[in-house]
């Protein structure tokens, strides 16, 4: 029975991930079968927690936050619960060895949301951390199953990637953080005001994030390689085109990439990794 329900909290997670990010989705069927789950078990738990203070309206969501982080605690220590996303998440976390301190960062950035509109430098670089660093740490524990050498020589191009992932959606997500949760997070960054020179300096930070992040890319063990390469390549689609555009339209439109378009770039990102080319 224990096999069954675990299998069962694993399956609600992955059904999170498929209905929720097309681009993950394919990353992670990319990888070898072993990391699957524990991927979608990850995803699953970050996208809840983020839906906690984002999407619920007209409830007190520092309640639901506070609850979802003290059921988290009890199924870290009881190892079980019976919200599957949590249980799924508990027994990977236990697994792999994923430290509290990535999960409590993570919470805390989730926190932030609900206290913050706007970011200033320290501010900012702490919520990049918790909300986007730390999730491709948890990742990356998973990838090197126990190497802790592979894991230290790895572990700042995984927060690069993270980070760039989050910055790219903070620019692709402008105009809804702003109208609908009154946000803004790049520091110095007037939304009413979003001028060509904001958007250029916000860019360079990216493509630096990204360079970098691609370095460690090439270093992933090979049965996770072409699935973080593809999500990189899919984000680095997207950057493009928003540095493409111009203030305005990121202002007013979510610019995204096709789902006709992520399909090629699957077929051509697995003909690259299958004749050496990434």
């Amino acid at each position: 029975m224990d096999a069954l329900y675990n299998e069962v909290c694993q399956e609600c997670s992955r059904l999170i991930t498929n209905r929720y990010s097309t681009s993950f989705s394919m990353g992670i069927k990319a990888f070898d079968r072993r990391f699957h789950m524990p991927i979608y078990a990850v995803y699953g738990f970050v996208r809840f927690a983020d839906e906690i203070v984002d999407t619920y309206q007209g409830v007190h969501k520092d309640v639901l936050l506070e609850r979802f982080r003290a059921d988290l605690d009890h199924a870290l220590e009881e190892r079980i619960s019976l919200n599957p996303v949590l249980h799924a998440f508990q027994a990977v976390v236990h697994t792999y060895k994923i430290e509290k301190e990535l999960i409590d960062a993570f919470l805390n950035s989730m926190e932030m949301d609900l206290f913050h509109s706007r970011y200033k430098d320290s501010l900012y670089k702490e919520y990049i951390y918790g909300s986007a660093e730390v999730v491709g740490l948890m990742c990356l524990r998973i990838f090197v199953e126990g190497d802790e050498a592979q894991f230290d020589r790895l572990k700042e191009t995984a927060c690069k990637l993270g980070s760039a992932f989050q910055k790219v959606n903070f620019l692709r997500d402008m105009k809804s953080d702003f109208d609908e949760r009154g946000r803004v997070y790049f520091p110095g960054v007037d939304f009413t005001r979003f001028s060509s020179d904001d958007k250029r300096a916000i860019e360079a930070d990216i493509k630096a994030d990204f360079d970098a992040a691609y370095v460690g890319i090439l270093q992933l063990p090979k049965g996770v390689r072409l699935g973080v390469y593809l999500a990189y390549v899919y984000y680095l689609k997207l950057f493009q085109k928003i540095c493409g555009a111009t203030p305005i339209r990121v202002k007013e439109e979510r610019i995204r990439v096709p789902n006709s378009r992520k399909v090629l770039l699957l077929l051509s990102s697995t003909l690259r990794h299958r004749l050496n080319m990434l």
